[in-house]
């Protein structure tokens, strides 16, 4: 061989081939010391030792064939090798850093091959520097082919992690359900890069609680993927299950600390077939609600820094859902418990209808609305059917709902026909309306009142006169079915809205013969879209709704629709009303309603004439004495001697009334219901008003003794004249009466 130094570099190269395990073995020494990061991933250690013996060998078969370092084959896998590196999270320093120390490693290999075959000191200078000048541009070349391909991995994985996460932005949060959400995210991550999720959420935290100071920690699992059966993998822990983060655990400290770990041989959770765990807490808007822990046991990579990166990504998007599901949750809660606390708990004990009721909150993001019934005992054995809607939904739909039927209660118990309580009622949206718009703390959905802020239905049945009064303010119609089967619509004066004020409302009567059916609702039943079986008997749920009809506006397909489909149900026999409340709920609506749904079915009773006494009286005072005998001959035949002194006491002052502050003709009449009613009626307009008399007084004593002796009393007008109306009960307690 040629005594050159391309010569000396050529022989020291073969001298050095000869040991190759040995440099590779330095080699690897060498970056175990330097670069400890590279070793620890079992994928990425190989794939470093690897890249050593591949790389001494090329380079020493290089250079002792004095091949131009442009020329030598490099390693066919090499830029797979780097791609490998950049799919594991490898910093690219690291490579090309281990690169640089190969070189240092087998260039000192080298130097100290050259004076042992050489003597010549100009020569071993000379490959010295020749072995210099080959080796950088070698290194040069395999760093610029791994750069390449490292790099192209890193934008392939950055537009795979940026496509996963908008995929999961889509896929997660789709509902305001917890439970739904934590599913979502961990049936996505089972699809992309995990084999089993877990999702828990601090208890404490489902329950609108502080979590500070507990110890231990309590979670809830709320979701897990695969099923257990499918994936081959038992968890501890099954969903809706409580468990305790145990202290120290990578569970308690991501929690604690709000940072997410990567975890080996499945110490995250005990699952000791999972050889790589991550750990990601679920934090949103300060809050730490819970922990998503990622495992891997039939995937043979490790989890790397770029796995950890994507799962914080989609977990962040993750807990922003889950915490606005949490907290419409609590608001859906506190609304509906507010709704339900307003509604009536049970119908109160009156003999004119059999009642049963649906009402079913919504159930989608729209929240708990502000529908409502009512059923509402009144004098003359009469009562009042209501159903009425609120436009919103949320708490401040059903706080405005309850004083509505509050007003509807108080405007009740004072006797006002329908059309005119709906005119005070109209007043009182209108002031609510104005009061919200005052208010700045109050947002744009507070604006009751406006664009049809809230519909009513108001119906007055009287068992005695089988008739039934009724009146609406932009409320869906009624529907009656007769006792031969025959359903109709009510059409009844439309009427406006409650809160556009200045508008009339109108009253219609209709004769119900006893064991009639009328059915009252809200818009969110006969709007429902797909027929499906209802769930539960007074709970369901909902999405938009849909505002009722304006005043001059026909009925619009989906309510003809729909009161076609409640004419044909009611038309059927059922063995009950609570049968016949299922039977229209199984037909109208969908399986998650989009609106609040009221229902109310009524079936009237009858109060013949054998319970019934009517008296035309003169305006003469000495029709009193012959009044109090009439009163205690029918008692006498109802059964009820026991009432007869107290009721000729009250029908005496009340006839005396009459006679004295009102106008002919008078006519008395006695109701035996469930309490025996005395009733005084006539022309005049004047209302009597309790006082207490003084001790010279002749008159206003009166009044004071039927308020003692009677159960309730009170005075009701018609369209002409009044009723003054006592109400004795048999077991009624009379107090003992002292005048001054």
């Amino acid at each position: 061989m040629e005594s050159t130094a391309a010569g000396l570099i050529s022989r020291a190269a073969h001298e050095l081939g000869l040991r190759t395990d040995e440099l590779t073995a330095e080699v690897e020494q060498r970056l175990r010391h330097e670069l400890p990061a590279l070793w620890e991933d079992p994928d990425v250690a190989r794939t470093a030792a690897e890249n050593v013996v591949e790389h001494v060998v090329a380079a020493l078969a290089g250079l002792e064939h004095a091949i131009e370092p442009d020329l030598i084959e490099l390693p066919s896998a090499d830029v797979e090798r780097a791609r490998v590196l950049a799919r594991h999270g490898t910093p690219l320093s690291a490579m090309l850093r281990a690169f640089r120390l190969a070189e240092e490693v087998v260039l000192d290999r080298l130097f100290a091959e050259l004076p042992r075959l050489s003597q010549d000191a100009e020569q071993v200078s000379a490959a010295a520097r020749q072995l210099n000048v080959v080796s950088t541009k070698y290194v040069d070349r395999v760093s610029e082919q791994g750069v390449r391909a490292f790099q192209a991995e890193r934008d392939r994985r950055l537009r795979w992690r940026s496509a996963m996460v908008n995929e999961a932005s889509m896929c997660i949060g789709t509902t305001l359900d917890i439970a739904r959400t934590t599913q979502e995210l961990a049936d996505f991550a089972t699809e992309q890069f995990a084999d089993l999720v877990t999702v828990d959420l601090l208890d404490t935290v489902l329950r609108g609680q502080d979590a500070a100071g507990q110890n231990p920690l309590t979670l809830r699992r709320m979701a897990q993927g695969p099923d257990a059966d499918g994936g081959g993998l038992q968890p501890p822990v099954r969903p809706q299950q409580l468990h305790v983060c145990p202290e120290g655990s990578p569970c308690a400290e991501a929690l604690s600390s709000g940072r997410p770990s990567r975890q080996r041989h499945g110490r995250a959770s005990g699952l000791p077939r999972a050889h790589s765990t991550l750990v990601v807490p679920l934090r949103a808007r300060g809050t730490t609600l819970g922990v998503a822990e990622f495992h891997r046991y039939g995937t043979a990579a490790a989890y790397d820094d770029e796995d950890l990166l994507l799962a914080q990504e989609i977990v962040v998007r993750a807990a922003v859902a889950v915490d606005n599901a949490r907290h419409y949750t609590h608001a859906r809660a506190t609304a509906l418990t507010l709704q339900r606390s307003l509604l009536p708990r049970e119908a109160p004990r009156q003999s004119a209808v059999d009642v049963a009721y649906r009402y079913l909150p919504a159930g989608s993001e729209s929240g708990v609305g502000g529908d409502w019934y009512d059923v509402i005992p009144l004098s003359g054995a009469r009562v009042a059917l209501v159903v009425g809607d609120v436009v919103g939904h949320g708490i401040r739909a059903a706080a405005t709902m309850g004083r509505l039927r509050t007003a509807v209660r108080t405007l009740a118990d004072i006797d006002l026909p329908p059309d005119e309580l709906l005119t005070h009622l109209d007043d009182v949206v209108l002031r609510l309306a104005n009061e919200a718009s005052a208010d700045p703390d109050t947002g744009p959905e507070a604006d009751v009142g406006r664009d049809n802020g809230a519909t009513c239905l108001y119906a007055v049945y009287d068992p005695v006169a089988r008739r039934c009064t009724l009146a609406r303010a932009g409320h869906v119609p009624p529907v009656v079915v007769v006792r031969d089967g025959t359903a109709d619509v009510l059409e009844l004066p439309p009427g406006p809205p409650l809160g556009r004020g200045g508008l009339p409302f109108e009253t219609m009567e209709v004769d119900l013969p006893e064991g009639s059916l009328i059915a009252l609702c809200t818009d969110g039943l006969i709007e429902a879209r797909t027929p499906a079986r209802a769930t539960g008997d007074n709970l369901s749920a909902p999405a938009t709704a849909t505002e009722d009809p304006t005043p001059t506006a026909p009925h619009t397909p989906d309510i003809d629709a729909g009161l076609a489909t409640l004419r044909e149900v009611l038309a059927r026999p059922a063995p009950s009303l609570e049968a016949a409340c299922d039977s229209v709920l199984e037909a109208l609506l969908p399986s998650r309603p989009d609106d609040d749904v009221a229902l109310l079915l009524a079936r009237t009773r009858s109060l013949g004439a054998d319970r019934v006494a009517t008296w035309e009286l003169e305006a003469d005072p000495v029709v009193v004495a012959r009044a109090r005998s009439d009163v205690s001959r029918k008692l006498t035949d109802w059964g009820l001697e026991e009432l007869a002194f107290v009721a000729e006491l009250v029908v005496s002052e009340l006839v005396t009334n009459a006679i004295r502050y009102g106008r002919p003709p008078i006519r008395l009449r006695l109701i035996h219901d469930r309490s025996l009613l005395c009733e005084v009626s006539d022309a005049g307009s004047t209302t009597p008003h309790l006082r207490r008399a003084r001790v010279f007084d002749e008159g206003g004593r009166g009044l004071l003794l039927v308020a003692q002796l009677a159960g309730q009393w009170g005075t009701r007008h018609a369209r002409r004249g009044k009723t003054v109306w006592a109400e004795l009960s048999e077991t009624a307690e009379f107090p003992a009466l002292a005048f001054e």
